[in-house]
Formats: structure tokens, C-alpha cells, sequence
């Protein structure tokens, strides 16, 4: 494994391109969301090439822009994002072993995603809240898998030097956790707040899931 911002870059867009398709195959929300993403899809994908990310990378950030012309015919444009998503994660194999790349894919996608379409649910309280609570399970699965691979190649310890920042990933994994966790659990309030104390704590989970998959790989590569 080669820690390159093109390889988180490339998880990221391709982890908001599958949730984009997700969503988009749902048809749960309209066109606004799928431009929003799309956009944010399309960024990204143009910031990984700028990092490195070569022509696969430019590839993707197209898809993205075709699923935003053709945003009001959400299956097609599902089937548009998930072709900018297995685009984009080639890119991030290409620095990762499978795995991780996947893992990582989901756990940065789904939180940002969950993160997104929950401004959506702020607009208009009585769309269906299913799709977040899939989202929020997505996310804890890819954590679980993700944290689960840093284990399993010996990379976490908690004594001398090092184990300073095996101890920040411990804090950081169970801290991004809880917080998907709250997601769940706020979701389960009928009232509007529940929505809005879900949105809240996705974006906290966004910052803490960052500090995962960059300490986590960077332990695993020995860059500390």
C-alpha cells in the first residue's frame, strides 16, 4: 500500500458515487440532490487527477458530469454513478490492496452520503427515512471491515512511541462508531429533530472517518 492523497481522494469520490447511485436507484429525492452530487462527485474526481490520479481519474469526473445531464431519469443516472464509481476505485486500487480500497470506499461514501441527503430531509421532513438508517448501517459495516483489516496486519499497538498513535486510531474508530451509531438511534425519533440531530452528527462522523482512514493506512504503510 502506496498513502497518496490521490488514494483517499480516490476512495472519497468513489465511495459519494456509489452512495449517489444508491440514492439515485431509491428515487427518494429529485434531480436537486443528484446535481449537488454529481458536482461533488465531479470535484473530486478532477482534484484526484490533479493529485496523481492519471486519466481514470478524468474518466470518472465525465461519468459524473453525464449523471448530471441526465439527473431526471434516475435510473439511468444510477447506472451513470456506478460506473464513475468502479472508474474511480480502480484508481484507488492502484495505491491499495483490494481490500482496504473497498473498505475504505464505503466507510468515506456512506457517511458523506448520509451526511448530504440528510440537508434533503431538512427541506421536506416526511421523506421516507429509510435510506438513512441503509446508509447509516452501510457506514458501520465499512468501518467494522476497515478498522478490522488495520488489526489484522499487527500495525495497532499501545506501548512505546508508536503506541501513541495506535491509541489515537483506537480513539478515533470508537469515537466514529458512537457517532454512527447516534445517527441510528437519532433516526429513531419521529419528530423532525431526529432528522436534524442525525445530520449534525454525520458531519462529525465525515471529520472523524477521515482521521481513520488516513491514521489507520498510515500505521499500516509504518509512516509514523
Amino acid at each position: 500500500m502506496e498513502l497518496t492523497p490521490a488514494l483517499v481522494l480516490a476512495m472519497w469520490g468513489a465511495g459519494i458515487a456509489a452512495g449517489t447511485a444508491l440514492i439515485a436507484y431509491w428515487s427518494v429525492v429529485g434531480p436537486g440532490y443528484l446535481w449537488l452530487s454529481g458536482g461533488v462527485v465531479a470535484g473530486v474526481g478532477a482534484l484526484t487527477s490533479f493529485a496523481g490520479g492519471g486519466t481514470l481519474a478524468w474518466v470518472s469526473t465525465v461519468f459524473a458530469i453525464v449523471g448530471i445531464v441526465v439527473a431526471r431519469r434516475p435510473r439511468i443516472a444510477a447506472a451513470v454513478f456506478a460506473a464513475a464509481a468502479a472508474v474511480s476505485l480502480g484508481v484507488a486500487m492502484g495505491d491499495s490492496p483490494p481490500l482496504p480500497a473497498r473498505s475504505g470506499t464505503v466507510l468515506l461514501g456512506s457517511i458523506t452520503s448520509e451526511m448530504m441527503l440528510g440537508h434533503w430531509y431538512l427541506v421536506d421532513p416526511r421523506l421516507p427515512r429509510r435510506p438513512l438508517h441503509t446508509l447509516a448501517v452501510i457506514a458501520g459495516a465499512g468501518l467494522i471491515v476497515d478498522v478490522g483489516y488495520v488489526a489484522s496486519t499487527g500495525s495497532i499497538t499501545i506501548s512505546g512511541t508508536e503506541g501513541v498513535f495506535g491509541m489515537a486510531y483506537v480513539m478515533l474508530g470508537g469515537f466514529t462508531g458512537l457517532l454512527i451509531a447516534g445517527v441510528w438511534f437519532s433516526l429513531k425519533e419521529r419528530r423532525y429533530s431526529g432528522v436534524m440531530a442525525a445530520t449534525g452528527l454525520s458531519y462529525l462522523a465525515v471529520l472523524t472517518t477521515f482521521g481513520v482512514i488516513t491514521l489507520g493506512r498510515v500505521l499500516v504503510v509504518g509512516g509514523i
